[in-house]
């Protein structure tokens, strides 16, 4: 089970509608998203709210590699 799936079965309904909603958001524009580049690596972060997304670039279109609820071990694996 990948960790994408297993995030959205520990999630409530709500969390789940928003956590789907932002991730639409940041696939049309990261404009409302504080996004920055990782350091040392081709990953970029965006943060809304408590919410941490790992992705990258494929040209103009956005991957996102990992959902995460930011801890001391959100960007230890990238």
């Amino acid at each position: 089970m990948d960790e994408l799936t297993k995030l959205f079965r520990k999630l409530t309904p709500k969390e789940r509608k928003q956590l789907l909603e932002y991730s639409k958001q940041l696939g049309q524009s990261t404009n409302s998203f504080n996004v920055k580049k990782l350091k040392g690596s081709d990953f970029y972060r965006a943060r809304k709210g408590r919410w941490r997304f790992i992705f990258h670039y494929v040209g103009k279109d956005i991957v996102i590699d990992s959902i995460r609820l930011r801890d001391e071990k959100t960007y230890k694996d990238i």
